[in-house]
């Protein structure tokens, strides 16, 4: 057994999976008085069994207990809660462990076990009176009896809060995500949807598009869902970035789920969810169980850590057992039979999955449907609890999905009844050599679990995008010539889409979207660094730094943190957790730098994202695209630099090539007065960088070297250590050399480096000072400088 602070036990899993309902009383157990003798056992009061009781499940123990809870809050009023803060918190929580004491003491849960079980009906007629007439005082009363145990630590209390507040969970409770933002930008004004309502929407998605603020369906949506709802077709949808093509297969999905549920609706748990039952939703206990699984839901799978948001906290485990114990016993177990997987979506990215699911809560928010994500990166048990539940909708990545299939896990057992799978980013899924878990995921769907009713949904951004075959291909026997249709025919034989589907293509010939301003800069490798430096400094703002590999981003995250730029890096080596922090916190502040390699390049919405860097250019015009996509979303303007090298130039000519640019790109301006100051700062932090970087790498193989002698009783060679063994003068002289390069540094980063000069010879002109305003870094934007700088060549050209 481990102790928490303050004493309190915290017991291993299998312990919480059984409870105690108490039958008999609680017997004395006489006790030798010589055994007072010994000092260990001087606190001893007396000592007491109990021979009859029953071993339930846990959620029976926890519901029954929060019924008794409420009952007596209602039927004895508030005199006997407002007596016990009385005694002072300390010793309440002293004594709240002990057996003995329990009995004895005036603390809520000794009532608690002393309420006879008979009584169950009673107390449930009490609380349906309560929660449809006085719903307010039995809030009252029951955080008066929470409050009772002061000294609870923080994120218990925010449970607390919840578990009162809960008929109201999905309005209260916000899921700190990147996503957010977007979700709830205008979640105070009801909009008008009568446009969304010729497109056959479902009366509950009305109603969350009208809470979200989605007034009017974009182009893709528009043309995608009426073939998807009404006509029951496979949908191909190609759009440009940030067009919506989330929503354009979230809404078909949730719609097939509600007519699945209405079909069988004598079988399942509670069919009639809709706008009307949840206008009224203090009426019936159902709807509470609902809620109360979404918020368990959120907290599970946003913070990633489920156990702590489900066992250790006393009343989110309350909000669970709602769901486990809602009716009869024949009841739920029926229904959990006959609650299959309905819709599945896989994304090639975790972080992409994470957002999905988030977008299709917002909209599924008044349907009761649950949704439940398997990504990779977390623990696969805790996952399949979440399965446990029978979720109607799951996001996933292939490989944690087949890892699930492959254990034969029972939600994934029968996949003959799935009624929707979509795949987004597609072209990407089904690339030659990536993701061979989703090629054994399709087999199984297309053979063995095939469905003819099932829908299938493909979108991407780049899916009609077609490369130039090169002539030495087209030379070989039975080479063919790639276009559009061949393309998407081969795309459809691998997903499994046997019928004519409808196929929507709204991509412009250039492929990237029309707000989005692309320029270059044509530099040496080692110059990237000065010129990334000073966009940084000269244009703050949002900004993704994209880059071909994990080293890369490593070393630019350590060189752009020395100079004082606070980067946030984001790459597959990662933890999951701190992938999806850095992603938050790249979202809350208005000028970040997110460091990235390709695995935030497709699908991420992240909102106001002003630049995107190419430090290296990308190695397909698919993924040019789809970087580019992160800004100039949803009609905003975007700016898209490439920096260009030796190394780079036959990937810039082919990208040129395969999206038939017309024009070529602009230059970005440069001020090239700044770069000498740019280039010091910089050559002296990577000085900083290379030195730190040697000592933390030779002193972690040392160290490893020496463990493992030690571990084998055997003595070391100096010849084996790296970087020789240095004596005390020399590595003092380096740590020296090394404060003394921070300082200088320092003393650099502290003077300002676009000075604002007095062009005047008298300053004082007309008797006042003229003062700069503002400094010329801050006032400009790089998009407002590169249409100036477009804008006078434009004139030279119109004079020549």
């Amino acid at each position: 057994m481990k102790t928490k602070k303050g004493g309190r036990f915290k017991s291993p899993f299998k312990l919480k999976q059984k409870g105690i309902e108490v039958i008999g009383k609680w017997k004395t157990v006489p006790i030798d008085p010589n055994l007072f003798g010994d000092e260990d056992f001087g606190d001893i009061v007396c000592l007491e069994e109990l021979t009859e009781y029953k071993l339930v499940s846990s959620s029976k123990v926890g519901k029954v207990k929060e019924k008794k809870r409420k009952a007596e809050s209602i039927s004895e009023g508030n005199e006997e809660e407002e007596e016990e803060p009385s005694v002072p918190p300390k010793k309440k929580k002293k004594r709240k462990d002990l057996r003995s004491n329990t009995d004895k003491s005036g603390h809520p849960r000794a009532a608690e076990i002393d309420v006879p079980v008979d009584k169950e009906a009673k107390c449930n007629k009490i609380i349906k009176a309560a929660n449809c007439e006085n719903r307010g005082h039995v809030s009252e009363n029951t955080s008066s009896t929470n409050d009772a145990p002061k000294e609870k630590k923080a994120g218990k209390n925010k449970a607390s809060q919840a578990q009162e507040a809960l008929p109201s969970v999905t309005t209260s409770k916000k899921v700190k995500n990147w996503t957010t933002k977007v979700l709830s930008a205008s979640s105070d004004q009801k909009a008008d949807v009568s446009a969304w309502k010729d497109l056959f929407v479902p009366e509950p998605v009305l109603q969350a598009l009208s809470h979200l603020g989605f007034s009017a369906p974009t182009p893709i949506q528009a043309l995608a869902l009426p073939s998807a709802i009404r006509d029951g077709m496979d949908v191909l949808g190609a759009a440009e970035t940030g067009s919506g093509k989330t929503l354009a297969f979230a809404i078909p999905m949730i719609h097939s789920v509600l007519q699945w549920q209405k079909s069988n609706s004598s079988t399942t748990r509670n069919d009639s969810v809709s706008n009307e039952s949840h206008q009224h939703h203090d009426e019936t206990r159902c709807e509470n169980e609902d809620e109360a699984e979404k918020l368990t839901h959120q907290q599970v799978e946003d913070s990633g850590d489920e156990d702590d948001a489900s066992f250790s906290t006393g009343s989110v485990k309350v909000l669970e057992n709602f769901e486990f114990d809602s009716g009869d016993k024949t009841h739920t177990l029926g229904s959990h039979k006959k609650r299959p997987l309905l819709g599945l979506v896989l994304t090639p990215t975790r972080e992409l999955a994470v957002q999905v699911k988030h977008h299709i809560d917002a909209v599924a928010r008044f349907t009761g449907i649950k949704t439940a994500i398997l990504v990779g990166g977390m623990a696969a048990q805790k996952q399949e609890r979440v399965l446990n539940r029978k979720p109607e909708i799951v996001i996933a990545t292939p490989g944690r999905l087949w890892e699930l299939v492959r254990d034969r896990h029972p939600h994934l057992s029968n996949l003959r009844q799935l009624r929707c799978l979509v795949i987004d980013e597609a072209d990407r899924m089904v690339e030659k050599g990536h993701f061979l878990e989703l090629s054994q995921l399709l087999e199984i769907l297309n053979d063995s679990q095939y469905n003819p009713q099932r829908q299938t949904f493909v979108f991407s951004a780049t899916l009609t995008l077609v490369h130039q075959t090169p002539a030495r291909v087209l030379q070989k026997k039975h080479a063919k010539k790639m276009d559009k249709k061949t393309k998407l025919e081969l795309l459809m034989e691998k997903v499994g889409i046997k019928g004519k589907p409808k196929v929507i293509d709204l991509t412009r010939k250039e492929a990237t979207v029309e707000t989005l301003t692309e320029t270059r800069i044509h530099c040496n490798t080692n110059e990237k660094d000065y010129y990334l430096y000073y966009f940084l400094l000269q244009y703050p703002g949002r900004t993704m730094v994209f880059a071909n590999s994990i080293d890369c981003v490593k070393r630019l995250s350590s060189l752009l943190t020395i100079l004082n730029c606070d980067p946030l890096p984001l790459h597959a080596n990662m933890h999951q957790k701190q992938r999806l922090k850095n992603l938050e916190r790249f979202a809350e502040r208005e000028s970040c730098v997110l460091l990235t390699t390709d695995v935030a390049a497709r699908g991420l919405d992240i909102p106001n994202v002003q630049h995107v860097i190419h430090y290296q250019v990308p190695r397909t015009s698919e993924l040019y695209v789809h970087r580019s996509g992160r800004t100039a979303r949803a009609a905003n303007e975007g700016l898209s630099l490439l920096l260009i090298g030796p190394d780079d130039l036959i990937n810039f000519r082919k990208i040129y090539k395969t999206l038939e640019k017309s024009e070529e790109l602009p230059f970005f301006p440069v001020e090239t007065k700044y770069m000498i100051s740019i280039k010091e700062r910089m050559n002296l932090a990577r000085q900083i960088e290379k030195a730190e970087f040697f000592n933390s790498r030779a002193k972690q193989h040392n160290s490893w070297l020496q463990q493992a002698a030690e571990a084998l009783e055997m003595d070391l060679d100096d010849d084996m250590l790296m970087g020789k063994k240095a004596s005390e003068e020399e590595e003092s002289q380096k740590q020296k050399m090394l404060k003394g390069m921070k300082k200088q540094l320092k003393h650099m980063l502290s003077q300002p480096l676009f000075k604002v000069l007095m062009k005047t010879k008298y300053p004082t002109q007309s008797g006042k000072l003229l003062l700069p305003q503002t400094s010329p870094g801050i006032s400009k934007s790089a998009l407002g400088t590169v249409s100036k700088q477009q804008a006078k060549k434009k004139k030279s050209i119109k004079l020549n």
